[in-house]
This record gives structure tokens, C-alpha cells and sequence, in this order.
């Protein structure tokens, strides 16, 4: 599932490639993936509004529209936004919703799996809708200090790091992958409890978060293994490359050279190293 680096990076191409445009037309092939309204009511809704502009929170993308409405897309396990320029062919046969520009220019909506979606809501109802959800500060948020993450953190002293790290009531974003090799960075097992944690243990989970997230930005995400992330030009997120524990069991630990072990910790695969990680 694309995690906060993954989302941030499309957040920011589509504001480069979609901001000011107008859509033309929506084609929907496939219905279900338009939730909260009738597909009749989506397209009259949002054909002939123009792009305000696009905005992240947590791992969902918001499309703001010049009438007073915005779209949520959440992306889920396997979903795809591809950009077109004009006269490029569109060739994808997970493609269930299709964005027509008025330059040409078209929008896909792909998705293998299906358990995307697209809501469209009120602009002015987002603040509410994001508290009904419960999802907690953006961690690129400037706010979001070291003593914020020390107070929050410290306020769930028999949390297991890692599963809180993924709660995205407690830091919006974080998911399975960027978890793990934040533990790794940190040194810190991840099935540590928060009341065992040192002073220097946070604030290396906090300094390897800031290194390890704004790394995946600038490297467009990360696509592992058989995932199906993309970016909005079609291509992989190069953080694959830079990858210490994930999907690495058995594999050499490029830091102690002992070799990384798997286990099940809330439900999930979770690759760590007993020789580096305490």
C-alpha cells in the first residue's frame, strides 16, 4: 500500500501536471470505485471544474476543485494515477476511472485490486471528515518537533514501536515498510515497548524517521518485490534500492553483517536484525 513518501510524491507531480486544468469529461467503467454518491451525480458534479490544486493527508490524496468540492482518493493496496499528455496512447487494463482534460490531456485511475476509491466532498466538510477519521499530526508538518513526538510518544508506554509508528492516529502516514527501516536505522527492535525506550532511543527513532522519510521522498517512493506502485509518469520508486531489513530475511544485514530474521508482529511481516537491533 503506498505509504506517506509514496502519496507525497504524487501529490507533488500531479501539481505540476493537472493544477489549472479543467476537466472535460470523467469516464467511470467501473462504478464501485466512486463512493459517498451516484456515478450520474460525480460526473455532473466535477466535469467542466478546473484543478484548484492537490493536497495530502496521511495517505490520501485530495484533489481541491474550483466549485467548492474536493476528491478523496485513496489509493489502497494496488491503485495506480497515471498522467497522459496529449496524443500519448493509454494502454492499462486496470483502468476503471479515466480524467479528460480539455488540453488533451487524461488522468487513468488504475487499480488490479479494487479496494481503491474516490469520494467527493464538500471542501469546506474536509477538516471534519479527517477528524471523524481520527488520523493523527503529518509528520512533515513543521509542528511536528521532536517534543511533540517525545510527549505523544511517551503518552502509550506499553505500545510496541513499530505497530505505533504504523498507527495512523498517532503519526499520519507511516505504514509497514517505512516502520521497519526506521527501527533498523534506530538500532531499536521493533517489538520494543515504549516504556523500555532510553532518551537517546527516542530521539534516534525521531532523527531516523525525519532521515528515512524524506529520503523516500526524494526518491520517488518505494516499489518493492511484486508491488504496484508507481508514479504519475508510470515509474518505480527508486527507495527499493536503498532498503536495509524489508523483505530481506535470511539476507545479510549490511550493518553488522548477521543475517535478518521475519516475524509476525500485529498481524505483519516484520524483518529485523538481531544483531544491530536491541
Amino acid at each position: 500500500m503506498p505509504e506517506l513518501p509514496e502519496v507525497e510524491t504524487i501529490k507533488n507531480q500531479l501539481n505540476k501536471k493537472i493544477k489549472g486544468k479543467i476537466i472535460k469529461l470523467v469516464e467511470i467503467k467501473l462504478p464501485k470505485m466512486i463512493q459517498g454518491v451516484s456515478p450520474n451525480f460525480f460526473k455532473k458534479t466535477i466535469e467542466k471544474a478546473k484543478i484548484k490544486n492537490v493536497e495530502r493527508r496521511a495517505k490520501i490524496l485530495i484533489i481541491n476543485l474550483s466549485n467548492k468540492c474536493s476528491l478523496l482518493i485513496h489509493l489502497k493496496l494496488s491503485g495506480q494515477l497515471i498522467y497522459f499528455p496529449p496524443k500519448n496512447k493509454i494502454l492499462e487494463k486496470y483502468t476503471h476511472l479515466i480524467y479528460y482534460f480539455t488540453d488533451q490531456s487524461r488522468l487513468l485511475h488504475n487499480d488490479l485490486r479494487q479496494f481503491g476509491y474516490v469520494k467527493l466532498v464538500k471542501t469546506s466538510d474536509l477538516e471534519s471528515i479527517f477528524e471523524k477519521m481520527k488520523i493523527g499530526p503529518e509528520f512533515l508538518a513543521k509542528e511536528f518537533t521532536f517534543s511533540k513526538f517525545k510527549k505523544n510518544l511517551l503518552e502509550k508506554p506499553n505500545a510496541r514501536i513499530k505497530p505505533l509508528l504504523m498507527d495512523q492516529s498517532f503519526i499520519a502516514g507511516i505504514g509497514n515498510i517505512y516502520a521497519q527501516e526506521i527501527c533498523w536505522l534506530a538500532k531499536v527492535l521493533p517489538d520494543r515497548k515504549v516504556n523500555t525506550l532510553t532518551e537517546k532511543e527516542i530521539k534516534d527513532i525521531y532523527q531516523s524517521m525525519v532521515r528515512i522519510i524524506k529520503t523516500a521522498i526524494k526518491n520517488r517512493g518505494t516499489t518493492a518485490g511484486d508491488e504496484r506502485y508507481v508514479d504519475v509518469e508510470g515509474k518505480r520508486g527508486l527507495f527499493a534500492n536503498k532498503l536495509k531489513v524489508y523483505q530481506r530475511e535470511k539476507q545479510k544485514c549490511f550493518r553488522c553483517s548477521l543475517k535478518i530474521k521475519k516475524i509476525k508482529l500485529a498481524s505483519r511481516g516484520t524483518y529485523y536484525c538481531p544483531g544491530c537491533q536491541k
